[in-house]
């Protein structure tokens, strides 16, 4: 915000009652004529695209996103995304549509840091690195608002604010108990990257407490550390209806009137929900001033008319096009993102197939035609969806047979309702039987994999209970195996899974996430090597849910490859490629040198195969002689480098203090002298790494002379 825009915004609310002022903390917020102020609702959704407004642009969902480990790629998707939200935004405006979902203010991204692969949320994010969530978070968030803050594009939101990751089933009631050092080493980091690097508009609180005090009235959270610490000037809005939460499940007020003050007094000025509605009962009561609610509504105003809703400051994009609305060339990104972010977790050899030697191929898997398995969650509606099947169908044309079954119900015993059990498994055994190759479409969609409430499964409220395949689908993979033909495995999933067996026993395996509308094309050119997939793991793959603590203990110990001690089955950063990608010449600027010294890391990168390839070099770093416990090793660079066939390029990465600093017990971010180590390459530097790849990361050793210095976190 700016001096001018707030300034008309502490004018505008002078001239409201307490009672219109009021009227405007709601997420449908009233008109007021006689101010010329329409109506507004400020509930509206684009993880991956403008979602429940209509048709859009659908791209692949988050978790898919972060798998390219392209800051410049998602700036750009979030660039799309709010020019076709601005593009129906016009019409809807035109057309005196004030209604849900059709506003400028985003609730996104989803930066909560995926800790456990049992969240069924965990897909909306964008992994479990706090640095990897605080770049794409940044990057999305710039995207979504342009680069002129009093002429906002749209209003970009940061959520769950904040320690939220599950379990769904106890949101409304749980108490997330976290040590200051893992607050602000994990789950703060990324939220502090939006606001401070970001200039995110709005914060989202979370649904459950944090340390006692419900995230949406959190008076650290809210006041203190996004406030005070962090000089954030934007506004806060409630997770919806998760205000009356604080009466009816936490028990930390008695009253709604109650509820509602606590969270105005704590810094909450948007209540996506009904608890605001009582605010004039909590005034009469004493329980909230008018100051407060004044102070909320500046700048809930302030952020409206930087985004032109009001005639006094109009929009430089109220001409948005709408023909721009899911036109080719955002249609081409779509595909082109999915791409970028399939990750090839196996190959034998096996692929790519040539299609000139395939006759035969069949399609297998409840997630083989399946639209749902395309998009995830919050997604919009696509003009025309491309499954695997049908992308495989389009890609061979009349050249090769298709043979498809869906083998099996995503997590039921049968497909029909009056069918037996395995009801389709013949059907698809007799397809591969016939076929040269086989390619099995499993994994999970949103429908059993999301939010409370909008997730059907009934036993878990959106979470995993496990990572084995649900249902039939792993014992229908190995009676396809046994056939004895190639077999291919195509994951779309939002989440890690227990691939062990898979990877014993199939050829191939790739993760296509949940690859957007028409990611089925983007899996077949995968498949018939149109292009080398070249996506990277963010987030860990475990062997099985004996290696993790339980899901309700929100310490890192023992959580996410930055503590994680255990043999995971597939490392985070880990993807491999159709091409040879080499790395030479790796070297580092000093070998000791000062805190607050920047170092410098440099190696050369060289793509020996024949397709182009866009490398992400990544940089860890460890502290080996830290006087608390700290991460095992922590990524702290990312470039990614776009290699022609046969070419080479110097990458360069610069680490500065805050690279080296960690996070003690008492949540201060210092450095401290002593040994360091390095890392580069286009993996993580861990044993598990070196053995699927073939090869380690290049490590130097770095000694840091000096005092002990506190930084900026």
């Amino acid at each position: 915000m700016s001096e001018k825009t707030m300034n008309m915004a502490k004018t505008l609310v002078s001239q409201m009652t307490l009672e219109e002022k009021m009227s405007q903390m709601i997420y449908e917020s009233d008109a007021i004529e006689r101010l010329n102020i329409p109506e507004y609702n400020w509930w509206n959704e684009a993880l991956h695209g403008v979602a429940r407004a209509g048709d859009a642009t659908v791209f692949p969902q988050a978790i898919g996103l972060a798998a390219t480990f392209d800051e410049e790629l998602v700036n750009e998707i979030g660039d799309v995304v709010s020019t076709e939200g601005r593009a129906k935004n016009n019409q809807f405006q035109k057309r005196g549509d004030h209604g849900i979902y059709k506003g400028l203010t985003y609730w996104a991204p989803n930066v909560n840091i995926f800790r456990d692969p049992r969240w069924g949320r965990g897909h909306e994010t964008y992994g479990e690195d706090p640095y990897l969530t605080g770049k794409l978070g940044v990057a999305y968030i710039k995207g979504l608002q342009g680069d002129n803050k009093d002429d906002l594009k749209a209003a970009a939101c940061a959520k769950h604010f904040a320690v939220h990751s599950g379990p769904e089933e106890k949101r409304h009631y749980f108490d997330a108990r976290v040590s200051d050092q893992d607050l602000y080493d994990t789950y703060l980091y990324a939220f502090k990257r939006c606001v401070c690097d970001g200039d995110v508009e709005a914060v989202m609180g979370a649904y459950n407490r944090v340390n006692g005090e419900p995230a949406c009235g959190n008076k650290r959270l809210l006041k203190d550390i996004l406030r005070d610490e962090w000089g954030f000037k934007g506004h806060v809005v409630s997770d919806c209806w998760a205000i009356l939460d604080f009466h009816e499940h936490h028990k930390v007020t008695d009253t709604v009137e109650e509820s509602a003050a606590m969270a105005v007094r704590n810094g909450c000025d948007l209540n996506c929900g009904t608890a605001f509605r009582h605010l004039m009962e909590a005034y009469n009561q004493g329980l909230v001033t008018e100051e407060e609610i004044t102070s909320a509504v500046e700048r809930l105003m302030d952020v409206r008319i930087r985004l032109g809703m009001l005639k006094e400051h109009p929009s430089s994009y109220e001409d948005t096009p709408y023909e721009l609305v899911e036109c080719k060339e955002h249609v081409k990104l779509s595909v082109e993102a999915s791409k970028r972010s399939m990750v090839l977790l196996k190959n034998d050899g096996l692929l790519p197939l040539d299609k000139k030697k395939v006759k035969s191929i069949a399609v297998i898997g409840p997630n083989s035609n399946s639209r749902a398995a395309l998009v995830g969650n919050y997604e919009g509606i696509s003009s025309q969806y491309i499954t695997p099947l049908e992308g495989i169908q389009q890609y061979v044309g009349d050249d090769v047979r298709v043979y498809h079954a869906d083998g099996t119900h995503l997590y039921k015993d049968r497909i029909h309702v009056l069918g037996e059990e395995r009801d389709s498994f013949a059907e698809a055994i007799t397809a591969a039987e016939h076929s040269d190759v086989v390619v099995m479409c499993l994994g999970l969609d949103a429908t059993i994999e999301g939010e409370e409430g909008d997730a059907g499964n009934e036993y878990a409220s959106g979470d995993k209970l496990g990572l084995r395949l649900p249902g039939l689908q792993q014992e229908l993979l190995e009676e396809v195996v046994k056939v004895g033909k190639p077999v291919i495995v195509v994951l779309l999933a939002g989440s890690a899974m227990d691939l062990s067996w898979a990877h014993k026993h199939t050829n191939a395996i790739i993760d296509a996430w949940y690859p957007g509308a028409r990611g089925g094309k983007a899996i077949a050119e995968a498949i018939f090597g149109e292009y080398s997939p070249n996506g990277r793991l963010p987030v860990t793959f475990y062997a099985s849910t004996d290696d993790l603590p339980d899901f309700d203990d929100y310490s890192m110990d023992n959580r996410t490859y930055r503590y994680f001690k255990g043999t995971p089955l597939y490392p985070f950063g880990y993807g491999l490629s159709y091409n040879e990608i080499s790395y030479s010449d790796s070297q580092i600027s000093k070998e000791k040198a000062s805190i607050g010294d920047e170092i410098t890391v440099r190696t050369t990168v060289k793509n020996q195969g024949k397709y182009s390839v866009k490398e992400a070099v990544q940089v860890y770093v460890k502290d080996v002689e830290a006087s608390c416990r700290v991460p095992l090793w922590q990524l702290k660079g990312i470039k990614v480098v776009e290699l022609a066939p046969g070419e080479e390029k110097q990458v360069e990465l610069t680490l500065s203090k805050r690279d080296f600093a960690i996070i003690d017990e008492n949540g201060k971010c210092i450095v401290e002298p002593g040994e360091f180590k390095v890392s580069i390459g286009g993996q993580q530097p861990d044993k598990r790494s070196e053995e699927l790849y073939g090869r380690g990361a290049d490590i130097f050793d770095i000694e840091l002379m000096g005092e002990v210095q506190e930084v900026e976190y």
